[in-house]
């Protein structure tokens, strides 16, 4: 049996979020895997009680005992934010760059495990020896610090994993896109990239940080009154910017949001942001006329928990809005998230306030690589096969077609759950398939998709909620009048509605004998069936029913 080197996504390919990727090398049977990236991505209202979902590492999980390590790219919560969640089932060793480590600290910390001796920290641009695989961290630039591609070198031949990128000549913090050593790995021949798709359709540049630093300059120097700009703290340089706009506009400059004083502090912890001006604690900003400050706000997808929405709602204890101030949106505004955030807009806007955002003026440049860069990116590797992931399906197809036309021998389209041979074979292609799928965190615990607590909540959201207690005597005769209680019905006569559905419950309760255990649960079915029938009369709604027999 000759020795296999596979690809494997199991999160990441087919939807943007939840990156998790799997490379193994080795005879059938005796392969060695390596894990790259393990995140989440976030619900949204068609999940009731649903916050996070992750991808099912199922697949990995029974393979533990082969699985060197968990190499992680950069910090964002779509490539780390399952980790603390996942690895209790994993227990191997983790790598990450400094920034990364730390924040990893952090989630560990909450969920009280000690990672230190199972946390390895890796230096930029270093190396990692994970036999069969040699793993360098290759700098390059994104929208948070410490963004690295992966040259996996194996006995078939050298992988490079971009993980998330974009070419910025000028990212103001950490160092540029290291493009010498991707040349000299394209020299040497890479079998395949493993390359991220988001930006596929955008032409031209992905635009750089120092570009929106000039422009956000502009816009502040022509404000008047109180500025808030909102961000995802994950991003330093912007964050970095909106420093040094506020020093040079004359302003001070407060945090908002747990995540911004988190990443502040990391990012300081690691030696960056140095020479800026000291934020100030915004319960001390009240106190600087609305001229002289700046705050910094997470929020900018218009979350319900996110500063910027408890700031448009007056209800944050510290920050306080009002007429002919600015909200500078510096952000993009995510697919899906559109209507709360011109909800957000809107009411703000309502209220005399302006709204700048990327649809106004140039406050934002994206993280992820659009068609030019992948021009470079393709120009320096030369990589003999691409399997484009991060994206939709939309975005993979087309970024297989762009392949084409950069002239890759073979391109290859994956999803969740493919299995890629890269080697040996005439070819690299899909052969076949693991089994993959999503998580929910459902409060603290992990719940497959199909679970019923997910089931009965969206049950209960559409339809509502009524619960029959019947009494029965010893002699089993029905014991005064059922207590019907119900919630989320739109019932406004509830004498007349209870009054009904007494008499259809009598009317079933008169056909049973309740003798036996057996009867007395087709009892329940039988009174399930015709509550929510009645139900369905009266109101157009089938509520989820619970039915009690109490024998007294």
């Amino acid at each position: 049996m000759k020795e296999e080197l596979l690809f494997c996504p199991l999160g990441g390919s087919g939807e943007i979020g939840m990156n998790m990727n799997l490379f193994a090398y080795g005879k059938p049977n005796e392969q060695k895997w390596i894990m790259v990236d393990i995140g989440v991505t976030f619900a949204d209202d068609t999940l009731p009680g649903i916050d996070l979902i992750y991808p099912d590492p199922g697949f990995i999980v029974d393979k533990k005992e082969n699985l060197l390590g968990i190499v992680l790219t950069h910090a964002h919560e779509d490539h780390i934010g399952a980790i603390a969640h996942l690895w209790p089932q994993l227990k191997c060793k983790i790598f990450a760059t400094p920034f990364t480590a730390l924040l990893i600290k952090e989630k560990f910390k909450e969920k009280h495990i000690d990672i230190t001796k199972d946390l390895k920290i890796v230096n930029l641009n270093g190396t990692i020896n994970l036999e069969p695989f040699k793993i360098e961290y290759i700098t390059l630039t994104h929208s948070i610090l410490e963004p690295n591609g992966l040259r996996i070198e194996t006995p078939a031949g050298v992988i490079l994993h971009t993980g998330d990128w974009k070419v910025d000549p000028n990212p103001l913090i950490g160092g540029e896109i290291n493009y010498k050593r991707l040349k000299e790995i394209g020299d040497e021949g890479v079998l395949a990239m493993i390359c991220d798709s988001t930006n596929v359709f955008s032409h031209g540049k992905s635009g750089s940080e120092l570009d929106v630093r000039k422009s956000m300059l502009k816009i502040m120097s022509r404000l008047k009154k109180r500025i808030i700009i909102t961000s995802f703290a994950s991003n330093v340089a912007r964050m970095e910017t909106a420093f040094y706009c506020a020093e040079k506009t004359g302003r001070q400059i407060s945090l908002v949001g747990r995540s911004m004083h988190r990443i502040y502090k990391a990012a300081r912890q690691c030696g960056y942001l140095k020479n800026l001006i000291e934020p100030i604690d915004p319960r001390e900003a009240k106190n600087i006329s609305r001229e002289k400050i700046v705050y910094l706000c997470t929020g900018s997808q218009g979350e319900p928990m996110g500063a910027m929405m408890r700031i448009s709602s007056y209800t944050h204890p510290d920050v306080f809005i009002e007429k002919d101030d600015t909200v500078i949106f510096s952000s993009k505004i995510i697919p899906g998230n559109e209507k709360k955030l011109y909800k957000l807009h809107n009411q703000l806007v309502k209220d005399g306030i302006e709204v700048i955002s990327e649809e106004s003026e140039f406050v934002h440049v994206s993280g992820h690589p659009n068609r030019e860069d992948l021009k470079d990116m393709y120009g320096w590797v030369r990589p003999k096969c691409v399997i484009p992931v991060h994206g939709e399906h939309r975005h993979m197809i087309e970024h297989i077609s762009f392949a084409h036309e950069m002239q890759v021998p073979y391109p290859v389209q994956v999803e969740n759950g493919d299995i890629v041979k890269l080697f040996p074979g005439n070819k690299p292609e899909v052969y076949d398939k693991a089994p993959s799928g999503r998580l929910y965190l459902d409060g603290k615990v992990s719940v497959e998709e199909d679970s019923q607590s997910i089931k009965d909540r969206k049950n209960l959201s559409a339809n509502g909620y009524m619960e029959a207690t019947i009494m029965i005597t010893p002699k089993g005769n029905i014991h005064k009048n059922p207590i019907i209680t119900y919630r989320g019905l739109p019932i406004y006569e509830t004498d007349d509605f209870v009054y009904g559905l007494e008499e259809e419950i009598e009317k079933i309760i008169k056909t049973f004998s309740l003798g036996s255990k057996k009867q007395e649960y087709n009892l329940i079915d039988a009174l399930k069936i015709v509550c929510r029938k009645y139900c369905k009369e009266k109101t157009g709604k089938k509520p989820f029913t619970n039915i009690n027999l109490v024998r007294i």
